[in-house]
């Protein structure tokens, strides 16, 4: 693979246009799966052709290394589009934390998810007033818990208009103005000037790079002189055979459900932290920790692992059964005209990636939570 890549070329406008086109005012509304109807259908199907252009009939049996690379070279169109199909779905199925996390015993869903976002903080020393970037920030859910968690005031980075106009509403609502602010822009070409902030992190987000030397390079750039850069990344262990056909169903299933150009193995993000002159401090794959519960059971639908019985509708939905009802809903709603053409699709795209990402983490092929704490040389 090259060590550089080709950036794309911003357009604010057009996509400040594209999202009031397709979204409208759907960013105010309460839930995501009122926002999920709420969409315009012509915008929509731009999307859904934009983005399934790079998947379908293009699977691991006949997948090539052009393929690959005309994905890493529309890398921002790519992911930008994902989310303005899946945000929606993720905040009604998930949470509006966008990522794994480890679990203990008896431990509730969101609990856990906000326990694996303070590990980060507290791994990188994050400490009041310190002024903080979170690189690919989603809706805003890690940025809100870590901003109270540690008191610093963070930067949101993000490439998608709609998931800004959703974190910018959330941050009110829980009185974070003050501590948060986000930003439009593409971090393979970071709208900040050198030696901007005093720590960066990223949580499950830089695995949206055509390169992740090329990332790296740009949060190194923008952190400040002994500045440290958290990060729990996607990576395909060392397990991973690329000539294995089944392997590369894995890797691929995940990497069409999740908006993903090009995901590497983890001796290549090691590598790549380094290249881009970061002194690595700690790294562990935490997916290798012997804990009570693996982090993909919500995925998988396994009840046995339910921390809460509150957590009981997220679990259910990820059932077959769950899955079986979601789909012949959303398929209905697109009937009925109530829903926009394409949700369906990106839906059962979503499952299918869900499927991969169980069969990655319990073959040892994939992990969500790679953590590297690394930092950049004072001089």
């Amino acid at each position: 693979m090259p060590a550089t890549t080709e950036l794309e070329a911003e357009d604010h406008s057009r996509d400040a246009a594209f999202n009031q086109a397709m979204h409208g005012k759907s960013a105010t509304e309460k839930a995501g799966f009122l926002a999920m109807l709420s969409k315009d259908d012509a915008a929509q199907k731009a999307a859904v052709d934009e983005y399934f252009k790079h998947w379908d009939n293009k699977g691991a049996d006949v997948e090539t290394d052009k393929h690959r690379e005309e994905r890493r070279a529309e890398y921002a169109t790519l992911t930008r589009h994902y989310y303005n199909l899946a945000t929606d779905l993720y905040e009604n199925g998930w949470a509006q934390s966008f990522h794994f996390c480890r679990f203990y015993k008896g431990e509730p869903f969101h609990q856990a998810l906000a326990r694996h976002e303070h590990y980060l903080a507290n791994m990188m020393s994050l400490r009041d007033g310190m002024s903080v970037l979170d690189v690919g920030c989603g809706v805003g859910g890690p940025a809100r818990e870590i901003a109270k968690f540690a008191g610093v005031n963070i930067t949101g980075l993000n490439n998608n208009d709609y998931q800004i106009d959703r974190a910018i509403r959330y941050a009110k609502l829980d009185g974070l103005e003050d501590q948060l602010t986000f930003v439009k822009g593409d971090f393979m070409q970071m709208p900040f000037p050198d030696n901007s902030f005093d720590a960066v992190y990223a949580i499950e987000a830089t695995v949206h790079a055509p390169i992740l030397e090329g990332v790296y390079s740009q949060i190194f750039r923008v952190l400040k002189p002994g500045g440290v850069f958290g990060v729990y990344e996607w990576l395909m262990t060392d397990k991973y055979d690329n000539s294995n056909p089944k392997h590369r169903e894995v890797r691929l299933g995940i990497e069409q459900g999740d908006g993903i150009s090009n995901m590497v193995r983890v001796s290549e993000g090691i590598a790549a932290i380094k290249a881009a002159g970061f002194e690595l401090e700690f790294h562990e794959d935490l997916a290798e920790r012997k804990d009570p519960s693996p982090w993909y059971y919500p995925l998988a639908g396994d009840f046995k692992h339910m921390g809460s019985i509150w957590d009981f509708p997220t679990i259910l939905r990820m059932t077959r059964f769950g899955r079986g009802v979601i789909h012949k809903l959303i398929g209905g709603l697109e009937m009925l005209g109530i829903a926009p053409v394409g949700t369906m699709k990106t839906a059962d795209s979503l499952a299918v990636a869900a499927d991969c990402l169980v069969a990655g983490g319990k073959e040892g092929l994939f992990t969500p939570m790679y953590l590297m704490i690394a930092r950049k040389p004072k001089v």
